[in-house]
């Protein structure tokens, strides 16, 4: 008798901790969910984003189209000088106004959209194809190649890069072309040395030593299995850092040794504009909003694919709004 009310209790003390069990599963899995004041919260911020994609869309979309159709909707050549008519305010026939040289604003920022835009388009293949072909050399080759692909990227890794196109451009000269050329030295050995972590990853992975098992070519394995991840990969970082290198060109030929005047370019607008800084402002406002617009429609969309593409940035974003 005693040992049947002692095997009562202690069923009884079994289902009393397995409904405590069931009960603070229950509980914890009610907390898991989503309650709707966080929906409501994420709402917003959902449809914030798609407004400032939506702005930065149509801020690349002007910007492209005053970049290609400059020679049409340009109201004046931008180079052309009129002294009679300097610093003239804006006007139905000036809309912006004019320089110190009587060059029309409007024009000559329209021209500066092709420069600006055409120069950082050309800097971002030439790193992405540099960057690309090095660090995947670099991390698919392995070995002794390895070895000597980073030590050679952590030298002009030491060096920040702005300092760097500085000393570069001092070396080749000032233009165009010498800006272009000291931005992409600057900056590739930072793409191939993410790009040789990504092939060094995909590399070791088991489909990788399937193919390889199966007969697969190294050059057919590489093209069909590493190139189009680690391309994907790259589009992000390459429109992440397309506002920063908008910033280098700028900066380069403000400081005098980047795009050379007349040229229309931002950051000369804004250099010529210095010596009018207090009398007439907007002459240096009008070409900064311009470049703080164009950096920021690049950073946008670039945070956007980042949180696309990487699924893990995807999940932490969706654990922190549940």
């Amino acid at each position: 008798m005693a040992d049947m009310n002692a095997h009562g209790d202690g069923h009884a003390h079994g289902h009393s901790h397995d409904g405590a069990c069931c009960h603070n599963h229950a509980k914890n899995t009610r907390k898991s969910r989503p309650s709707d004041t966080d929906k409501k919260t994420f709402r917003p911020a959902v449809s914030g984003q798609k407004a400032a994609l939506g702005l930065s869309a149509f801020v690349l979309t002007a910007l492209l189209i005053m970049a290609v159709f400059a020679p049409w909707i340009s109201p004046y050549d931008p180079v052309e000088q009129s002294l009679e008519n300097r610093l003239a305010p804006a006007s139905a026939e000036h809309i912006l106004g004019t320089d110190h040289l009587g060059r029309d604003i409007l024009s000559r920022l329209i021209w500066g959209s092709r420069i600006s835009l055409g120069s950082v388009g050309l800097i971002a293949v030439l790193i992405m194809a540099v960057g690309f072909t090095v660090g995947s050399l670099s991390g698919y080759i392995g070995g002794k190649t390895d070895a000597v692909i980073m030590r050679v990227c952590e030298a002009f890794m030491t060096f920040p890069t702005f300092i760097l196109a500085l000393f570069l451009i001092g070396m080749f000269g000032t233009g165009m072309t010498n800006v272009v050329l000291a931005i992409v030295i600057t900056h590739w050995a930072w793409y191939a040395r993410i790009i040789r972590s990504m092939v060094l990853n995909l590399r070791n992975s088991d489909y990788i030593l399937a193919a390889r098992v199966a007969g697969g070519s190294h050059i057919s394995i590489f093209l069909r299995h590493i190139a189009l991840p680690v391309l994907s990969q790259l589009t992000i970082l390459a429109t992440l850092d397309l506002g920063h290198m908008m910033l280098h060109v700028s900066g380069l030929s403000f400081l005098g040794l980047g795009i050379q005047p007349p040229t229309p370019e931002w950051g000369c607008m804004i250099n010529d504009a210095r010596q009018q800084i207090w009398s007439n402002p907007e002459l240096a406002i009008i070409p900064g909003v311009m470049i703080f617009l164009t950096v920021l429609a690049f950073n946008i969309p670039g945070d956007a694919l980042r949180d696309m593409l990487d699924p893990s940035l995807s999940d932490a974003g969706k654990d922190g709004c549940c």
